[in-house]
């Protein structure tokens, strides 16, 4: 599983979705990055495969809204694996803040 489908599952939920930042910030939309290496398989003293892990982060300033289960929903449908990690009000912005940790394997054309 690679990349790509991370950010083409995140596209399905209908807010403006951003790669490493957001450009503007509506009142509703979704970041995500990959940032490490979760696990490899290993043969022949090399690497074969791995394990990218990243965050996906919601900011909206609706309580309760629809769109943090639409996230689930889509990475689900994907087969993505991720966990919430936090949820969080932030006083300066206003936002309420969703963070998911995901996981994917990289397949060799991650270009995003």
């Amino acid at each position: 599983m690679s990349l790509q489908k991370v950010k083409n599952a995140l596209l399905t939920v209908g807010v403006p979705v951003n790669h490493y930042s957001a450009i503007k910030k509506p009142n509703r939309y979704i970041v995500w990055a990959e940032e490490s290496q979760a696990s490899a398989i290993w043969a022949d003293e090399r690497m074969v495969d791995q394990a990218i892990q990243g965050t996906i982060d919601y900011f909206t300033r609706t309580e309760y809204d629809a769109n943090a289960e639409a996230i689930e929903q889509a990475l689900n449908d994907t087969q993505i694996s991720f966990a919430l990690n936090s949820v969080q009000r932030e006083d300066e912005t206003g936002y309420i803040h969703h963070e998911w940790i995901f996981e994917v394997f990289a397949d060799g054309d991650d270009s995003v």
